[in-house]
């Protein structure tokens, strides 16, 4: 399984160049059970590379192109009239595939983004006063563009809390941009991608991720950092429960690509910045800090016990 962990971080290295630290925090947030934010200016490799984790983990895939005008039917689902039976038929939505990319999802009114709630919470969705379960894995990928764009629609807390990870692609290094430019389309790259896992090994190493050990020095750690933000008056709140398991469940699925069973110091702070930062929200006090600020505020400021 580590052999093919490892196939996949360097297919999708092929075709996103110079990103592998991000290659591997989606890979972890896909293996501990989360959903995955990816948010950034447009043209740095968004969509590509849901596409390439999409065809490297053999998943059945879907993408959703959400737009202003789109209706939470448009997604789930909606039941129409066949003469012949006399009857109405369900005709599903997109939503039912194993992984979704919710292109440019803050494009969408709150309305039609709440839509996605329950299947991210839940892994199914009710529609025409039926609940039907969506297939295993599920994973939802969603893209955005920065808030300050026009024609956004800023996803509100209760949205936000559902992705486990949230990542940011950024431009990347001359050496990589050269590689782009004198490179084949990327486009043309991921249609000669081969799967490295089968859903059923992918549900496998899911469960290896439970089973992937951490020390209760570790544990007083995580709530040690969660319990900075809750008292620090840096942050209007601090971190929920739901974000603690994130952590946790990360900072397991950080060490098994790693190729280890237990779960170090250094693990839980590699996925602290895309698990924590788009759930606090700093008191503004004049200075604008960065994700990046943010998460080395957090590991200078809570030493390892």
């Amino acid at each position: 399984m580590a052999a093919a962990l490892d196939r996949v971080i360097q297919q999708a290295g092929r075709v996103i160049l110079g990103k592998e630290q991000q290659i591997r925090l989606a890979l972890a947030c896909l293996l501990a059970r989360g959903h995955l934010l990816i948010e950034d200016l447009p043209g740095v490799g968004k969509t590509t590379l849901a596409h390439v984790i999409a065809r490297s983990l053999g998943l059945d895939f879907h993408r959703i192109q959400f737009t202003s005008d789109m209706l939470p039917a448009d997604i789930l689902g909606v039941s129409v009239y066949e003469r012949d039976s006399g009857s109405f038929k369900f005709h599903p939505g997109p939503i039912f595939a194993q992984l979704i990319l919710a292109d440019e999802v803050n494009r969408a009114t709150p309305k039609t983004q709440s839509a996605l709630l329950e299947a991210m919470e839940e892994h199914q969705v009710t529609a025409e006063g039926e609940t039907r379960r969506l297939p295993e894995p599920f994973f939802v990928i969603a893209t955005q563009n920065p808030s300050h764009q026009v024609g956004t629609f800023p996803l509100p807390e209760s949205q936000l809390d559902r992705f486990q990870m949230r990542i940011e692609l950024g431009y990347p290094d001359r050496e990589a941009e050269r590689a782009l430019l004198q490179g084949v389309e990327r486009r043309d790259l991921i249609a000669t991608l081969d799967p490295c896992l089968t859903p059923a090994e992918l549900l496998e190493l899911q469960q290896l991720v439970k089973r992937v050990h951490v020390s209760p020095a570790l544990f007083d750690y995580i709530q040690a950092l969660v319990e900075y933000t809750r008292r620090s008056p840096e942050f209007v709140n601090g971190l929920s429960p739901r974000a603690a398991l994130a952590l946790s469940a990360c900072a397991r699925a950080w060490a098994l690509i790693q190729g280890r069973d237990h779960v170090l110091p250094e693990d839980v702070q590699a996925v602290l910045p895309g698990v924590a930062t788009h759930r606090l929200h700093p008191v503004m006090n004049g200075v604008k800090r960065t994700t990046s600020d943010i998460a080395v505020g957090l590991i200078e400021a809570v030493p390892i016990p």
